[in-house]
């Protein structure tokens, strides 16, 4: 598997836990990625398009300078490969004037395994 971790003979689920720091809630590496990505608030029909900045198999950060309140429910869309991913998320982190963390809470169709198959393609 590429990632930023050491290729041991460790299972995901040990890499992805093994040697976070206190504190640290991440369960899967993070990556540097910029994408268009489209998010519907629960209970709206009009998109917002923003971008990313980081992304992993947990969740995403997205920039903006009025960011959404932390606990609210959101339906992202990434493009991977041309292919809509579409994912239902939770707002997990709030940083005024610059941005949300995004939570992915559970994946459409085969929405999980394009994305794990993009990041894995990004770690090459």
């Amino acid at each position: 598997m590429n990632s930023p971790e050491t290729d041991s003979p460790e299972t995901e689920s040990q890499r992805s836990t093994h040697g976070l720091a206190e504190g640290e809630r991440r369960l899967h590496p993070r990556y540097t990625v910029q994408m268009q990505i489209e998010i519907h608030i629960e209970g709206t029909s009009v998109p917002m398009h923003l971008e990313t900045t980081d992304l992993s198999r947990g969740g995403c950060y997205i920039q903006m300078m009025m960011p959404f309140a932390v606990g609210l429910r959101v339906q992202v869309t990434l493009w991977l490969d041309n292919c809509p991913v579409v994912i239902r998320g939770l707002v997990a982190t709030c940083h005024p004037h610059f941005g949300n963390g995004i939570s992915f809470v559970e994946f459409e169709g085969h929405a999980q395994e394009l994305l794990s198959r993009y990041l894995d393609g990004a770690t090459i």
